[in-house]
């Protein structure tokens, strides 16, 4: 089998790896009735939630044949929150996050091979932009699918869909120290002094290739007009985010947990079912006899 490679990732108090929009998940599976809600996605590795950055609130999250659903407001800024859970076999987590096919840190399109971020045990954090560089992000906001950042650099086919792929840390073995050639001194005036071999060092492990932005958008693709009424992420205004980098060895090449949560605005998750309807109230209806029971004599009415 293909060992891992250690790969350069990014610290935001994290660090930077890949991935795609997926149509399966690996974390645990709620109750599965026509519209659970929750406000959160979890399983073995850590939990996701979507942050409505104007209400500082976790939107619900629905549940509904299979996927999960979050409904979006038109303008409203949003961040993608995970938090690792205590990992302390494995160590770090490393978080590859895409949103509408794009991965959020190269602006490439996703790949399960590109970086993403790292966080320590426990750690949580809220990523809120695409990275334009190591101390900025572009906000990410909710917009018209013709608007949104993917369908902009000519690839609207994976609008509307938030992916992030969570990989253990390679344990790392508890290597005891090098052995050394003891070796009687050759000036032993000192009363019996010893000399030590030099170990040879380990060599310092390699490091993946550097990011690289993204290549010049291609032509924009044509959309079919039923689109236009759909929700896609903007690229907003910038905003102070500052990472440093650090290298992370994945434990495997298949992710640990991938968490796959799908948007739209609320309108369109009612008019796809994904929303039960409330059930409209039946207008009063007027009864003959309200009273019961009826009094005897009609009283005087209120004096003027």
């Amino acid at each position: 089998m293909k060992q891992p490679t250690r790969r350069r990732g990014i610290r935001l108090a994290l660090l930077p790896l890949a991935l795609a929009a997926f149509s399966q998940t690996a974390c645990a599976q709620p109750a599965a009735a026509r519209g659970y809600r929750d406000t959160q996605v979890s399983g073995p590795v850590a939990q996701v939630r979507i942050i409505d950055r104007e209400t500082g609130r976790a939107l619900p999250v629905y549940r509904h044949r299979g996927e999960y659903w979050v409904a979006g407001r038109p303008g409203a800024r949003y961040g993608i929150s995970i938090q690792g859970y205590p990992q302390p076999t494995y160590g770090r987590i490393e978080a590859v996050v895409a949103v509408d096919g794009v991965n959020v840190i190269t602006g490439r399109t996703a790949s399960l091979r590109h970086t993403g971020y790292v966080l320590h045990t426990g750690q949580w954090h809220t990523i809120t932009g695409w990275r334009k560089n190591d101390a900025e992000v572009a906000a990410f906001h909710f917009t018209a699918l013709p608007n949104s950042y993917a369908a902009r650099t000519g690839r609207p086919d994976n609008v509307g869909v938030i992916g992030v792929a969570l990989y253990r840390e390679k344990a790392v073995p508890q290597v005891p120290p090098p052995w050394r050639e003891v070796q009687p001194m050759e000036d032993d005036s000192y009363g019996g002094g010893w000399r030590q071999g030099n170990a040879a060092s380990s060599s310092a492990p390699a490091r993946a290739e550097s990011m690289q932005r993204a290549p010049a958008a291609p032509a924009a693709k044509s959309m079919p007009q039923q689109d236009v009424s759909r929700l896609g992420t903007g690229h907003g205004a910038r905003e102070n985010s500052a990472v440093s980098y650090t290298t992370f060895e994945r434990r495997s090449s298949n992710p640990d947990q991938v968490v796959t949560i799908r948007y739209d605005s609320h309108e369109n998750l009612v008019r796809m079912g994904v929303i039960p309807q409330r059930p409209s109230r039946e207008p009063v209806r007027p009864q003959p006899f309200p009273q019961t029971p009826p009094r005897q004599y009609v009283p005087d009415p209120p004096a003027w």
